[in-house]
């Protein structure tokens, strides 16, 4: 457990004593995405389908839980449950979901623990007896100084109009419930959407938002944009979505960014727009780099498009002579064409990926475990063997899955093993919606470069500049979030050290004053500590 400010834990594994990632390492070795959002309002179409297929597209971008919310004129009635889309819902369940609107969630928790508590969307009915249902992408900052305005205002925040599984807790404990709790409480006098427009303003860090009532659809983007958001019109209704990939999917054309700052409202009278704050764009740049689909645009660039361009960059900054280029499927591909393009080295494929292995609810044996990484990837031994390779993927935060691979590979037969990866080194936690490791875990911030290559194994180790990333999204430097390559977060951090995944948990078991949150995983109050 990490006690002390980063890069001070009382207890840390030597990174040179891990020959072997068991499966479980290599699932937390990757950065985790807090969810995907989706929004339709559609009279006369089937919502809840509609929506189902919005988050089948957005499923990479969480995987923990799933859940669509659906208005008909008079009523809202959500569904959701723990798992995948596909594992969710079936046709009977979307059968009975019928509705004008609908908004639908898929998450991966950064605050707040897996449980279905904190599935989305959240709802609340308003002391006028409308319903609203949440859904959110995105990380707050200042979820502690919104727990206390919920509770002086005795605002609920049991979840509500559902029985939970017998879990021990019944009170959910994310951001995202706050907020909703909130805003349903200022609806009863205001009305949702002048209530929307004075919340949002109290609102700090990352949240790209759809909710609605009954009748209206409703998105709201922060006024930085760290996270995407789009709006696409289909012949008969409007859509919003977390990628453009989604609107492909449901057969909605772009129409354009959700702006930052903004606060859309679909209904009968058509799409209003109003902005409750001066946009300051700095949007994500690790959506280029992994979290956003490879078919997905954003700002008008195709990420898959940037990811080649990164492997050309790339290979500028790092050279080396090799006789084979192989990416790890499937986020290291683009990067990979990229690198063969610009080395001159053939590209092939050297990884079988088992394109069915996701998030299981199923533990493995220990016996399957030590198979680690082969769960998911297993080399072309004839492809392999004799090859000087060079090895390219996304990035590196644990370590765990490069070592594991680095060693499959030499005992395929290459002889020779030089990895590229199509990031800078990561050094610094996330607060804004993805869950990386601790600042303490991530092997970067412990190492120098040849100190990491030595870890993992590797004949040589080269990154990606952060100026040749960002010229590669063709994106302005001072419109991008580059926090976790640079420590600089363009949100101020809370000043009292309450932040954390875990932080209304352990205020509900610590409710002293002052006490600071300890979390045993992810980022949490000693992350911030240490940011520059």
């Amino acid at each position: 457990m990490v006690t002390d400010r980063p890069g001070k834990a009382t207890t840390q594994v030597d990174p040179f004593e891990a020959p072997t990632a068991a499966a479980d390492e290599i699932e937390q070795d990757v950065p985790h995405e807090e969810c995907g959002v989706f929004g339709v309002w559609a009279p006369g179409e089937e919502v809840a389908k509609l929506t189902f297929y919005g988050l089948y597209a957005l499923q990479h971008r969480g995987q923990e839980a799933a859940g669509i919310a659906v208005g008909d004129g008079s009523h809202v009635v959500v569904y959701k449950d723990l798992g995948l889309v596909s594992q969710v819902f079936g046709e009977q369940t979307l059968a009975s979901l019928q509705g004008r609107v609908g908004v639908g969630h898929c998450r991966y928790s950064t605050t707040g623990g897996g449980t279905w508590e904190n599935a989305q969307p959240t709802f609340r009915t308003t002391a006028a007896g409308t319903g609203l249902a949440l859904g959110h992408n995105g990380n707050l900052v200042n979820t502690a100084e919104l727990r206390e305005r919920v509770e002086s205002g005795g605002v609920d925040t049991v979840a509500a109009n559902a029985s939970s599984p017998a879990n021990g807790c019944d009170r959910a404990t994310s951001d995202s419930d706050l907020v909703t709790g909130l805003l349903a409480a200022a609806a009863e006098d205001k009305g949702l959407e002048q209530a929307a427009m004075e919340l949002f303003p109290t609102l700090r860090g990352a949240f790209s938002m759809t909710f609605s009532d009954e009748k209206t659809l409703y998105a709201v983007r922060d006024p930085h944009g760290v996270r995407p958001l789009v709006l696409g019109r289909l012949e008969r209704g409007w859509v919003v979505a977390s990628e453009t990939a989604a609107l492909d999917i449901v057969g909605a054309s772009f129409v354009r960014e959700v702006e930052p700052g903004e606060l859309l409202a679909i209904d009968d009278e058509g799409l209003r727009s109003q902005h409750f704050a001066s946009p300051e764009p700095k949007g994500c740049i690790f959506e280029y780099v992994y979290l956003a689909r490879p078919d997905t645009a954003i700002a008008g660039r195709s990420v898959h498009s940037t990811r080649v361009e990164i492997g050309r960059r790339l290979a500028e900054e790092h050279g080396v002579d090799a006789d084979l280029v192989i990416p790890v499927p499937e986020s290291g591909t683009p990067a990979a064409i990229g690198y063969a393009q610009g080395s001159g080295i053939p590209y092939g494929n050297g990884l079988v990926k088992n394109a069915y292995v996701g998030r299981t609810f199923i533990q493995p044996s220990q016996t399957i475990r030590q198979l680690g990484i082969r769960l998911k990837l297993n080399p072309l031994r004839e492809v392999i063997r004799g090859k000087r390779l060079v090895v390219v993927d996304d990035s590196i935060v644990r370590g765990n899955t490069q070592r594991a691979l680095v060693r499959m590979l030499r005992e395929a037969g290459a002889v020779e093993v030089h990895v590229r990866i199509a990031s800078p080194p990561v050094k610094w936690p996330c607060f804004y919606g993805i869950d990386f490791a601790s600042r303490a875990e991530l092997i970067a911030n412990g190492l120098d470069m040849d100190g990491v290559r030595r870890s993992i194994g590797a004949d040589t180790l080269g990154h990606v500049s952060l100026d040749g990333l960002v010229a590669a999204t063709e994106q302005p430097r001072n419109r991008l979030c580059s926090a976790c390559f640079d420590g600089e977060y363009p949100i101020p951090l809370p000043e009292d050290e309450r932040i954390g995944k875990h932080l209304l948990e352990e205020l509900d078991r610590t409710p002293a004053a002052g006490a600071e949150p300890v979390l045993p995983n992810g980022y949490g109050a000693a992350d911030a500590l240490g940011r520059p």
